[in-house]
């Protein structure tokens, strides 16, 4: 018969209680205690989500209206090639035009071939004008005008008495726009001040 078996019950029990005591007081605590924000900790973090979300608005702000930017350059970009997709096209026209024009003041006489001749080139040039006028090709003739660089090219000055100084005077060659932009300048004389004689000539 085994020692435990000779012990009474009650001092079984009383011994298993002690033990369990013992090893509950050795074994150390693993309870972890839960941090408690002060106001001042929250007042901090929600300055710092605001900003945070500041930020990020900025953020979103800026992205839109770089789409936006996009959106309109791009719009343009299409609006300027299709308004100015003739251009190289009308460049190119514009000597054609001007030949028959050129051709059409000189045929001189009245012989039916040359009537015959000048009917036809009258109706090819009101068919180059409508042609201009549905593609928005406007013709620039300023006589009588303020001279334009932008406009104009001066191959003459002149000194004219029944003219305002820098206005024009003589058209050699009509200029072309196309929706605004130019084709090719107005080749044009500009009238300058007649100049005074001198007093050794007054005198003379």
């Amino acid at each position: 018969m085994s020692i435990d078996q000779e012990k009474p019950d009650e001092v079984i029990s009383a011994e298993t209680e002690v033990a369990s005591e013992i090893v509950n007081e050795e074994q150390p605590h693993t309870e972890v205690a839960e941090h408690e924000y002060t106001i001042e900790e929250l007042k901090k973090e929600l300055e710092e989500a605001k900003q945070k979300n500041h930020e990020t608005w900025d953020k979103a702000v800026r992205i839109q209206a770089e789409m936006e930017n996009l959106k309109r350059r791009t719009q343009k970009d299409l609006e300027d090639a299709h308004k100015f997709t003739l251009t190289n096209f009308g460049k190119a026209l514009l000597p054609v035009f001007d030949s028959v024009v050129l051709g059409l003041q000189a045929a001189t006489g009245e012989s039916e071939e040359v009537k015959k001749f000048r009917e036809g080139s009258e109706l090819t040039i009101k068919q180059f004008e409508a042609l201009f006028e549905k593609f928005n090709i406007l013709a620039i003739d300023p006589i009588g005008q303020p001279f334009s660089a932008e406009f104009h090219q001066a191959v003459l000055v002149q000194a004219a008495e029944d003219a305002e100084p820098n206005t024009v005077i003589n058209v050699f060659q009509k200029g072309y726009t196309l929706n605004g932009r130019l084709l090719r300048p107005a080749m044009v004389v500009v009238a300058k001040a007649p100049e005074k004689p001198s007093e050794d000539n007054t005198q003379a």
